[in-house]
């Protein structure tokens, strides 16, 4: 009964996450890298191609990219993912949520690492990200930037921190959406060309709901661990069934999105070659029963949309 109130309540659930740090066992450069989730970083790579390539339509080609200010807002994104990868690590490992996983081990929840030296991980990642954007900032003099940029930062901690962590209440769907989506790209567009267009919103739409499947995926493979570990993804909340037709439905409005876009830009049609990787993670999806079938998924998924966003970036480009 203890335990579960202090699931509950955001603290350490249970003395195995207090102990585990004192063992023999210390984590590898290997386990810090697993950490990171480098399956995950296409999430963070796509909008920003996307978001370069809608900007050559406002700057009038390839020639005018300021490769410099891409390359910034690249790292911003890749920062903010990986401390987010590092902090979800974190919160969910202390709260003990990660005590019923079934996917690869984390280094909090697997008592491997101290979870104080997780956390400064993804703080420094933070900071990263941080440092990166006020560059940013101070090179296009777009001041304003900094409010969007500190609410990034503070919704990817929020996202499994704090007392009540949105990630537990269903709207981790939402957060990749718009920040992994809408923000990344629409906000790379306005940096290389201080306005944005009606194409950066149409494709950051399309890296949202690429996003989304990654995570819906991702959440499908832990609904009964998450079930009893009282994390209310939006997978656990609609079901087993309706969690899976979701996913489809995500990727299905990434592919309407290219189909408009095939009518405007002549190289567009050719994009829709990921549906060699996203036709299996569907299936997978729709009739998986294992964790390492969902994984499968997952990375099928990931590097869909990886070769979604760049095909699209060098369709609007060219």
């Amino acid at each position: 009964m203890a335990q579960t109130k202090r699931r509950k309540s955001g603290h350490p659930a249970g003395k195995r996450q207090h102990s585990a740090p004192n063992k023999l066992v210390k984590p590898t450069p290997a386990m810090w890298i697993a950490g990171a989730r480098i399956r995950t970083l296409p999430l963070a790579i796509a909008p920003v191609a996307l978001g370069v390539g809608a900007s050559t339509l406002i700057t009038g080609g390839f020639e005018t990219i300021d490769w410099g200010l891409a390359l910034l807002s690249l790292a911003v994104a890749l920062f903010l993912q990986i401390g987010v990868n590092y902090s979800n690590d974190y919160s969910d490992g202390v709260r003990g949520t990660d005590e019923f996983r079934v996917g690869p081990p984390r280094l909090t929840g697997s008592g491997v690492a101290n979870p104080k030296r997780v956390l400064a991980v993804a703080l420094a990642f933070f900071v990263l990200a941080a440092a990166a954007g006020v560059v940013i900032v101070v090179l296009t003099q777009h001041w304003w930037l900094l409010i969007p940029g500190a609410v990034a930062i503070a919704a990817a901690y929020f996202y499994t921190g704090g007392k009540r962590p949105y990630g537990y209440y269903g709207l981790g769907e939402l957060f990749v959406f718009i920040f992994f989506g809408l923000v990344a790209t629409v906000g790379t567009t306005y940096i290389l060309s201080d306005s944005y267009n009606f194409e950066s919103l149409l494709a950051g739409a399309a890296a949202g709901f690429i996003a989304c499947a990654v995570l819906m995926v991702n959440n499908i493979r832990d609904i009964d661990q998450d079930r009893v570990a009282r994390k209310r993804t939006l997978a656990v909340l609609v079901g087993q069934r309706a969690a899976r037709i979701i996913f489809v439905v995500f990727l299905l409005l990434a592919y309407a999105i290219l189909l408009l876009f095939s009518f405007l830009f002549p190289l567009a049609p050719l994009v829709f070659f990921t549906l060699l990787l996203s036709l299996p993670a569907i299936l997978i999806t729709l009739t998986g029963k294992t964790a390492k079938e969902f994984i499968l998924a997952l990375k099928l998924t990931s590097f869909m949309g990886l070769l979604f966003g760049l095909g699209l970036a060098a369709a609007l480009t060219f």
